[in-house]
């Protein structure tokens, strides 16, 4: 690339942010907009990138004013009327969006890309840390802040491997060419961008023909996707439950531990310990193990990087543990997430009560699935419902939280985010588990101050 200087219109997204300060590292004039700071932008601003929240062109750098030096990365979330984003368009700057600029870096490096409706961004971490931890190394942009580096980039200076998480949302990830690639889920999703599921399914079945040929698919067994190939892409199954190219057997759950055998085509790598043990993650750490064995990670650092992988901000985070009570944020906003994420809670803690916290993420999601959301929350002893949080949508007239609320079959009640402690105070569990991809974390903080006496 020939820029000098990168500018990002919303530099705090998790995607973006990696983006931002993986030019940062490299010694480029990184400086951005945000609407809100968060923890994210302050950790940014701490490494030296200058990030203002007001729209307001009078506060971009005048170094960054000359189209010839800058380039100019967007998020999908910006609207079209933003002053700043106007003012580089009328001016003739090379605007991009992040997952053109991830394309290029997949044309330099070789891209191990990991796209799925749900799983992603724990595989793709996981794969970053199983091959970060062995001899391989990696570089790694990442769609959450992994735990181990406190980052959601890694950077290498002796490998040409980047882990990048392919992102489905606005067909983002037609941009990329990956060197191997995994698909997790083709469950339905952003029927806002796609309209249907078969336009949905098309989607990923164009994300498959980008693979190099000398590459490799690796599919989750079962999945209602066709994949389109090009010649000597080799193509490879992984389940965490059934017999497949890659997968899991000799599950042994317990004590607060996940173990099982990763059985591979030529080996099986016995009594692989999950750093984070929630039984989604047997399925995960399959496909991420398939990606690191197929790149030459050895059994016994397969074994040392799972049982040291220690998540992701956000994906089953733990945020009090005590003899009385557990509390536990993930970040799961689609039903089958959501289930997934609830059904694995209620095994580890298969005799506590779990009451659930859900804050719905976009009102069209709402609309689109709010019997599924129903019956995903049905699973947990008790549900809390709070409002939507609408991210980048204008509300929708008879789409609320209470659609959802409608639907459940267990123990209910349905607040607002500002009546929420309030209410958990009078309830009584032994594991709270808050859910969605909004902002309830936020709250996480005074929540456990006002329930540490229940510990």
């Amino acid at each position: 690339m020939t820029y000098k200087n990168f500018y990002f219109l919303g530099i705090g997204g998790i995607g973006m942010s990696a983006i931002a300060r993986y030019f940062n590292a490299k010694g480029f004039n990184v400086a951005g907009y945000d609407r809100t700071r968060s923890k994210l932008c302050e950790e940014l601003e701490a490494e030296g990138i200058a990030i203002h929240y007001d729209d307001n062109v009078s506060e971009i750098a005048d170094s960054f004013k000359k189209s010839q030096d800058t380039l100019v990365i967007y998020t999908p979330a910006i609207p079209a009327e933003h002053s700043e984003f106007v003012y580089f368009k009328e001016r003739n700057f090379t605007i991009e969006k992040r997952a053109q600029v991830l394309g290029e870096i997949t044309r330099i490096e070789r891209g191990l890309c990991v796209a799925g409706t749900h799983g992603k961004t724990t595989t793709s971490t996981m794969t970053a840390h199983l091959l970060k931890q062995s001899h391989v190394d990696c570089n790694a942009f990442l769609g959450g802040i992994s735990k181990n580096y406190t980052s959601n980039l890694l950077l290498s200076d002796k490998s040409d491997l980047v882990v990048i998480e392919a992102d489905e949302f606005d067909r983002s990830f037609h941009h990329l060419t990956p060197y191997m690639a995994v698909v997790t889920a083709v469950d339905a999703d952003h029927l806002d961008i796609y309209g249907t599921y078969e336009a949905y399914l098309e989607s990923f079945a164009h994300f498959t023909s980008l693979i190099q040929p000398n590459g490799c698919l690796i599919i989750k067994k079962g999945i209602a996707l066709k994949p389109r190939l090009q010649n000597n892409v080799k193509l490879y199954t992984y389940s965490g439950t059934e017999k497949a190219d890659f997968y899991a057997k000799n599950i042994r759950i317990g004590n607060g531990t996940i173990i099982f055998d990763f059985v591979t085509p030529s080996e099986t790598v016995t009594n692989i310990k999950l750093g984070v043990p929630v039984l989604i993650n047997v399925e995960n750490s399959v496909a991420a193990m398939a990606l690191a064995w197929l790149n030459g990670v050895t059994a016994n650092e397969l074994r040392s990087g799972m049982a040291s992988y220690s998540g992701i901000r956000r994906r089953f985070e733990t945020w009090l543990k005590s003899d009385k009570l557990t509390i536990i944020d993930d970040y799961a906003h689609h039903p089958a997430e959501l289930e997934a994420s609830i059904k694995s809670v209620k095994a580890l803690y298969a005799d506590k009560k779990v009451l659930g916290v859900f804050q719905p993420h976009l009102y069209t999601r709402t609309r689109d699935f709010y019997k599924e959301f129903a019956a995903a929350l049905s699973h947990l002893d008790e549900a809390v419902l709070v409002e939507i949080y609408p991210a980048r949508e204008q509300p929708i007239a008879g789409i609320s939280s209470k659609t959802i609320y409608d639907e459940i079959t267990c123990p209910k009640c349905l607040t607002t985010k500002a009546e929420l402690i309030e209410i958990l105070k009078k309830e009584q569990f032994d594991v709270l588990l808050t859910l969605g991809a909004g902002d309830i974390d936020t709250y996480l903080p005074k929540i456990v101050a006002e329930l540490q006496t229940k510990s």
